[in-house]
């Protein structure tokens, strides 16, 4: 099969596919279109399937194309047809515009008409006003191999490929396709130019190198307007299995590089401190002071967003999917001034959102919480499970999936899923949650030097954290060091005076119901507590 031709522009009913820029768009009316939302390995599967409109494209052929250099099974190229056919095929009612032909492979049937691409088409474009440029807009520049051994050349691609497929994931996202990106592999380039002619905003460049079993990655974010570095990493894996070393190099960059980007849009967006900001804009902004270390102002901040962002757009997904995050978070961190409210307005938001976009994985992830917030610790499993299943790299769900099987009396299984989440996001806003939540499943597993030694890095962390204390004080308490627990004790008392007895720690959070948790506690904290002294009543 030909390579695809790149730089050309294909219409079809209704939709525009610049196969230079890797971007699919609907036209809303005459003269207008606008981004529409897909994967980039989607795209990449509709540009191989456009180029040969109306022949049978066997499936072989186009798993070649899109997935060169790996082993792929059929299944990954049945969930991008998929995801093409909801797109596509939305208000269709002659069927879909893919056809599957059995046992042979796949045929677009819309007629094509291609439209010979010209420089400076992106920017054209935007002059006219049709589409300016996403402020979350990025390429994925190919992986310079610097092992000294072409060999390893598919192992740099393979890390190309899966951080622009998982970076698409991220909520309004434009992240240039493969197709786009690798038409610069090897060459010399300015990044700038780069920036210009694919029309985003941020370039992303890195290198890998191989030595024997240690495997080094190299990373760098970069402002196309300017050229300037805003953020670098690097990475190191001693991991022997090739695709486990894969999996976990671009699993934990898809992670911080969403966090970077959310953190350096926001900056960006209140420097400029436009007068009317749109609502993208605000909520923006909003997932950017939520993604800061928790507290109550910082919440406080990332609402006042969403609720502007909702009062300029009422439609705005990710205005209700923040507000209804920081509702809950607000709610499981103690600092809800009404438990009822705050889980009455994320539930309506939230079902809301799912019955629009049911693929929405911060949803998901939210609606988690909230049940795990009303004691119903199945649905919030399934919840959680869910969004898990739309976005791998959520280091915050897979921390609380961690959380509900410790409340469910799973403490082993729990322990599991936090280290996940900590190895996935070692820089996280929630990382010092995580110690604290690893910490109590170490102490019901009977381990206290290592779950002592977490609740001191937590203490370091957030002196504040008086309830890390309390359990501080009672793993202390069960190893003997009756001295210090009672001192940790007394901390967490001038903290919050109120929680002074076995009792009244038992009812500060009124959704922990969960039996087998009590269960747990009974056995291990309030032993220690009762041997650092706090009272029952």
């Amino acid at each position: 099969m030909d390579a695809p031709i790149k730089g050309d522009v294909f219409l079809f009913e209704g939709f525009r596919l610049d196969r230079r820029t890797g971007r699919l768009d609907r036209q809303d009316r005459p003269g207008v279109f606008a981004k529409a939302a897909i994967g980039a390995r989607a795209l990449d599967v509709l540009g191989v399937l456009v180029e040969r409109a109306g022949e049978i494209t066997p499936k072989n052929e186009i798993i070649a194309a899109v997935w060169p250099k790996m082993s792929v099974e059929g299944g990954n190229l049945t969930v991008q047809i998929a995801a093409l056919r909801r797109v596509l095929d939305q208000g269709r009612l002659e069927g879909s515009c893919i056809q599957t032909v059995a046992r042979r492979g796949y045929r677009f049937v819309l007629p094509v008409t291609r439209v010979e691409a010209v420089p400076g088409l992106v920017a054209t474009t935007l002059q006219e006003g049709a589409q300016p440029v996403p402020r979350l807009s990025i390429v994925v520049l190919p992986f310079a191999n610097l092992s000294g051994d072409p060999g390893q050349e598919y192992f740099a691609d393979g890390i190309t490929d899966d951080l622009t497929t998982d970076l698409s994931r991220i909520d309004e996202s434009f992240v240039i396709a493969r197709s786009a990106a690798f038409a610069y592999k090897g060459k010399s380039i300015d990044v700038k130019q780069v920036s210009r002619e694919l029309g985003v905003r941020y370039v992303l460049e890195g290198s890998v190198r191989r030595s024997g079993g240690c495997i080094r990655i190299n990373v760098q974010l970069i402002d196309g307007e300017t050229g300037g570095h805003l953020w670098a990493e690097r990475l190191d894996t001693d991991r022997r299995n090739l695709a486990e070393a894969e999996d976990e190099i671009t699993s934990r960059l898809a992670r911080t590089l969403n966090l970077q980007l959310v953190e350096v849009v926001g900056r960006r967006i209140e420097s400029e401190k436009r007068i009317d900001p749109d609502a993208r804009d605000l909520a923006m902004c909003g997932w950017a002071w939520f993604y800061r270390p928790r507290s109550p102002a910082n919440l406080q901040e990332a609402q006042e967003h969403f609720e502007r962002a909702l009062k300029v757009d009422p439609r705005s997904i990710e205005a209700k999917v923040g507000i209804a995050t920081v509702c809950i978070s607000r709610l499981l961190g103690g600092w809800s001034c009404s438990l009822t409210e705050d889980q009455a307005r994320a539930e309506g938001l939230l079902v809301e959102v799912l019955a629009r976009d049911p693929n929405r994985s911060m949803a998901h992830h939210a609606m988690g919480m909230l049940r795990r917030s009303q004691n119903r610790l199945q649905g919030a499993q399934l919840a959680l499970q869910r969004a898990l299943a739309l976005n791998p790299n959520d280091a915050g769900a897979i921390y609380q999936l961690g959380l509900v099987f410790m409340y469910q009396g799973q403490p082993g299984a729990a322990i599991t899923q936090i280290e996940k989440a900590i190895r996935l996001s070692p820089r996280d806003h929630l990382v010092s949650a995580m110690y604290y939540g690893l910490g109590r499943c170490l102490v019901f597993l009977g381990r206290m030097e290592l779950a002592i030694e977490l609740f001191d890095r937590v203490r370091m962390t957030d002196p504040r954290h008086w309830d890390n204390r309390v359990w501080l004080a009672g793993a202390l308490g069960l190893t003997g060091d009756n001295e210090r627990a009672r001192a940790e004790l007394a901390e967490a008392k001038l903290l919050n005076p109120e929680i002074d007895t076995l009792a009244r720690w038992r009812t500060y959070q009124p959704w922990i119901t969960y039996p087998e948790y009590e269960a747990l506690r009974g056995k291990t904290l309030y032993v220690g507590l009762r041997a650092a002294g706090m009272p029952e009543k």
